[in-house]
């Protein structure tokens, strides 16, 4: 892709599309850069090909796969966007590679095999995701998962050459910033099996929580909860929001610099988890036993949550309960003359 980098001496990258709609590699796009190939290349990463960002295609595309499953050119990473898919009747023949004649599942089974490190960039790669929802026809999945259940293509044993499993870069789509910073610590040999989550997904993001920095925590401190698209109290009681249960770290990792979810005024959706594409009711609204939510804080037992929010409400300040049903800060904070202590 680019000719300055020599894939000998480089860490060389192959990215392939599955069933998807693309979305990460536009995120990706979107990453925090003026020169994303400067970028890769300034780490030592070569971009051997990507169906959107590379000039090669056809014959000189199939070539360099051949090349690579007969290890006439190392692969380092094997990155692989959109779900596979295994149908009709795991023959994958619903989809080839053109000009091959090949299920595109085979050409990702062995350039696997020959792969230095093996990457599930998004949800659908990872655990099947969108594309595996409903009665999914087209027997879709991911790498090295079915939703939480490890197996995939790949299966449960699968490691690369260097001993690691699939990486789940999870996220729909996933965060630029999360891809990027995976490669480079792939190619400067500082990432290792201590550095994966219980689902393979890269712990410097999967160890937070999209609650830690969201804007709208003072609300949720006082269970002062928004009612409508609108408002600017915590969605989790009745908009639907997960991120008090969900793995990334979207607010304090802004996407575009600037932005997430919640910030937007929408909540969180759970992206990054196995599953998040049918939760079993609207996105925007919170399923509740007898009143309570049913998807309650990571760790939180019920009793505890009870017991907080019902103290939270009754002393809940003014200013607080206003604001959390508006689209705009009705009461602002007052300004103190005495000294804070």
């Amino acid at each position: 892709m680019d000719g300055s980098v020599k894939p000998d001496a480089a860490f060389n990258v192959l990215w392939l599309q599955s069933g998807g709609c693309g979305g990460c590699s536009m995120s990706l796009l979107c990453a925090d850069t003026t020169d994303l190939h400067g970028q890769l290349r300034d780490a030592g990463i070569h971009l051997m090909w990507h169906p959107s960002l590379s000039l090669e295609s056809g014959h000189e595309l199939i070539a360099m796969l051949k090349d690579i499953v007969a290890g006439r050119l190392r692969l380092d990473a094997l990155c692989i966007e959109g779900s596979l898919l295994r149908g009709p009747h795991n023959t994958g023949r619903f989809h080839v590679l053109a000009g091959t004649g090949i299920p595109f599942i085979h050409w990702v089974t062995r350039l696997a095999a020959r792969a230095r490190h093996v990457l599930a960039v998004g949800s659908c790669a990872a655990w099947g995701g969108v594309t595996a929802g409903g009665a999914n026809p087209t027997d879709a999945c991911g790498l090295q998962y079915e939703d939480d259940h490890i197996g995939g293509l790949l299966g449960v044993e699968f490691r690369s050459t260097s001993g690691l499993p699939v990486i789940n870069i999870a996220g729909c789509p996933t965060h630029p910033s999360w891809v990027i910073d995976s490669l480079m610590a792939l190619a400067a040999e500082t990432f290792g099996e201590g550095d994966l989550d219980t689902l393979g997904r890269p712990r410097f993001y999967a160890d937070q929580l999209v609650h830690h920095g969201c804007t709208r925590n003072e609300y949720y401190e006082y269970k002062a909860s928004a009612e409508k698209p609108s408002d600017l109290g915590c969605m989790m009681e009745h908009m639907g929001c997960k991120g008090t249960q969900v793995h990334a770290d979207c607010n304090t990792r802004l996407w575009n610099g600037d932005g997430s979810c919640t910030r937007g005024g929408y909540a969180c959706i759970a992206c990054t988890e196995p599953g998040f594409q049918e939760p079993g009711h609207p996105f925007h609204e919170t399923p509740k036993l007898a009143g309570i939510p049913i998807g309650l804080p990571t760790d939180m037992p019920k009793a505890w949550f009870v017991a907080l929010a019902s103290l939270s409400k009754s002393a809940t300040p003014r200013r607080i309960k206003l604001n959390a049903v508006a689209d705009h800060l009705v009461v602002v904070p007052v300004a103190r003359k005495t000294r804070l202590k």
